[in-house]
């Protein structure tokens, strides 16, 4: 038997995505106060905005509000990206972190899909039975 989410923080997807923000944070932190103010701001919150409309479709009544704001948060995802290959191409990561990076944003974004496939799915189903 499926285990019943009751909450969105015990979702896969979303703890991963927190993860992906706390570990962007961590490394923007470190950066000079001119990168941080800039491109540094704008990669921390579209990392964040992943996470937060998971949480906020989560909250939302109707299934179908819920998957938008999952849609919401692949597009933060595309945009953490852009952001991530601009701080690359500005000497800002090292190629650790970008491989780093690279692996969370490469598990997150299936999961975000398989995610968004699923919800409202059990719904549909016991219409089914």
């Amino acid at each position: 038997m499926k285990k019943k989410v009751e909450s969105f923080e015990d979702l896969d997807v979303y703890r991963l995505a927190e993860n992906l923000g706390d570990r962007i944070w961590d490394i923007v932190s470190s950066w000079p106060n001119f990168a941080q103010n800039s491109l540094g701001y704008q990669l921390v919150k579209s990392a964040d905005s992943i996470g937060a409309n998971i949480a906020e479709g989560f909250g939302r009544f109707h299934f179908a509000e819920n998957r938008q704001f999952v849609r919401i948060s692949r597009g933060s995802l595309y945009e953490t990206r852009h952001w991530l290959r601009r701080a690359y191409k500005r000497n800002l990561l090292k190629e650790a972190e970008v491989r780093e990076l690279r692996e969370l944003l490469d598990e997150l974004a299936p999961r975000l899909n398989a995610y968004i496939r699923s919800i409202g799915r059990d719904r549909k189903q016991m219409a089914n039975d």
